[in-house]
């Protein structure tokens, strides 16, 4: 990933955050927020679990919840993460495209991470290109990968963007 420091927006000789920290931030995580546009243009946020897997943030959904529905019209979302503390921690964005994952090698795989990640309780069947459980009946599966990152660093305050 390609890194820039905004020193317009960074303390006085900050630095900028490595890639490696910020991606294992976005892999550590243990809650999210997913913004996505309703058809009729306003906002819904909401919080969830996802993984990190190779290149990207994965999470699920029910086909008829808001979060789906919305994002059959626009794909386009932002996930974000961090501590909600004034002067510590490290907040990321990742922006992109939020695209329905169905292969299933990639999702038996993002199974088993959610697995591990969150234990038991979070065991998918994978069947029908979705994810399923006894609980919560079929889950669509998402990949975002991000098109930029943003990472806020507090403390020495630093904001630093990511590319691909």
């Amino acid at each position: 990933m390609e890194t820039h420091l905004d020193e317009r927006f960074s303390a006085p000789g900050a630095t900028a955050t490595p890639w490696e920290q910020a991606r294992d931030e976005l892999a550590r995580a243990q809650t999210y927020w997913l913004s996505t546009v309703r058809t009729d243009g306003r906002p819904h946020v909401t919080p969830l679990i996802a993984v990190w897997h190779e290149r990207a943030l994965y999470f699920c959904t029910g086909p008829g919840e808001q979060k789906a529905r919305n994002l059959e019209t626009n794909q386009r979302c932002a996930l974000t993460t961090g501590a909600s503390t004034l002067r510590e921690g490290l907040d990321l964005v990742v922006e992109g495209v939020a695209a329905q994952v169905s292969d299933p090698g990639l999702l038996h795989a993002l199974a088993a991470a959610y697995v591990a990640k969150y234990g038991e309780e979070w065991r998918f069947e994978v069947r029908d290109g979705a994810f399923h459980s006894e609980e919560g009946g079929r889950a669509l599966v998402f990949e975002v990968a991000p098109d930029k990152v943003l990472g806020f660093r507090k403390g020495d305050y630093a904001q630093t963007r990511w590319r691909p």
